[in-house]
């Protein structure tokens, strides 16, 4: 665990310790680590004290909903009578949340990853407002909760008028420092590397992973596999090959945050159009989409809603950049090749490190660069 993860961990700890405890909402990116997060967490209070709850992959019917938490929980729990329709069991499922108590009589701890999933239970009759009602529920209980959800923007607004007792945190990027550690492992005798050498290839990894931490690891995972003498962007290429490991997560990112969204084809238009020049303005993207600025606006409204794009000073760029990569490399009628690939991560590479920095990384890399972007780098020519 790194430096920026264990002070992270002390504070939702520290907030689930307080008295009255709070109830920490943690938000970030896919990728960021927040489903590890509550694993360490529950490692630590103990597995009879709190339990796990994936929202997203159960929550189905709120009948079913009761059931898988209440069948899987280490807390007993008796219902009088089974629910009879879907509001039943969601108040039931809250009454869970409310009386549910450890061993010896304690308060408990819930932690619900993904929790903004139980919105889906709204399409049932009854159930118009599950995400008010829920914390309005939590907020009351002497339980302890933590809560989490990769959707930043929609959580900020549900939070809006919720009580002091939920406490916003988001989860930070992983620094240099931190990638160094996190990358120790992938390289065989890691310690006994000049430091100059550790503190670049953690900035180099940084700075291509933009701190995510699944990115950092998927590296240091592959690095492991190529063998020592690997480096960041050769990993990174293979990573995101047709058969590589974040091709797949990417596309299920992707996947995931546009069919939570609306206007499916539309938004795939302008992502392909970020990833070929970002940053763009409204005008800009209207006039290449061929829609009215008004409906071009929506469009953005909704991306922005899933965290797929952020606007800084009226000008829309993707919140993950590693993402842009990929919407480049394979949102395409042919998957590319493996020379396209290694172009594509090597012009990402060339944009993201430092001048200073992107010429030994891409040396060591097998990279040939252009004249071009060898003067970029500095490099002088003499004939």
């Amino acid at each position: 665990m790194t430096g920026a993860q264990l002070g992270f961990e002390r504070r939702v700890q520290g907030a689930l310790d307080a008295s009255p405890s709070r109830i920490p909402v943690v938000l970030g990116g896919c990728g960021t680590g927040r489903t590890w997060m509550l694993h360490r967490l529950r490692d630590r209070l103990g597995r009879g004290a709190a339990q796990y709850i994936d929202v997203e992959r159960c929550a189905t019917t709120p009948e079913r909903f009761l059931q898988a938490v209440v069948s899987s929980s280490p807390f007993p729990f008796h219902a009088n009578h089974p629910p009879a329709n879907a509001r039943e069991a969601f108040d039931t499922l809250l009454v869970f949340f409310d009386t549910a108590r450890a061993p010896g009589g304690e308060p408990c701890t819930f932690l619900l990853d993904e929790v903004l999933e139980l919105r889906t239970f709204e399409s049932f009759p009854g159930l118009r407002h599950v995400l008010r009602d829920l914390l309005q529920a939590l907020s009351a209980s002497p339980n302890r909760f933590v809560l989490t959800t990769r959707y930043v923007a929609r959580a900020h607004r549900l939070l809006r008028d919720a009580t002091s007792r939920f406490e916003v945190m988001h989860i930070p990027a992983l620094g240099a420092a931190d990638v160094t550690d996190l990358l120790a492992p992938a390289y065989n005798g890691y310690e006994q590397m000049p430091t100059d050498d550790r503190d670049e290839l953690g900035r180099t990894v940084e700075a291509l992973t933009d701190g995510r931490a699944t990115y950092i690891r998927a590296i240091g995972d592959t690095v492991t596999q190529m063998g020592r003498s690997a480096d960041p962007i050769s990993a990174l290429t293979a990573l995101l090959s047709v058969e590589g490991a974040l091709n797949h997560w990417c596309r299920f990112c992707y996947e995931l945050r546009l069919h939570r969204a609306r206007g499916y084809g539309a938004l795939k238009a302008i992502l392909d159009i970020l990833a070929d020049h970002e940053p763009l303005t409204l005008t800009e993207i209207s006039l290449r989409l061929h829609r009215t600025p008004g409906s071009t606006k929506d469009y953005l409204s909704w991306l922005e809603d899933v965290d797929l794009v952020t606007s800084r000073q009226k000008k829309y760029s993707f919140t993950d950049p590693l993402l842009r990569l990929w919407v480049r490399l394979h949102c395409r009628p042919t998957p590319p090749t493996e020379e396209e690939v290694a172009r594509e991560v090597q012009h990402y590479a060339l944009a993201r490190l430092p001048q200073a920095e992107a010429a030994p990384a891409l040396a060591y890399a097998g990279v040939e660069a252009t004249p071009e972007e060898r003067k970029s780098w500095g490099i002088i020519e003499i004939d």
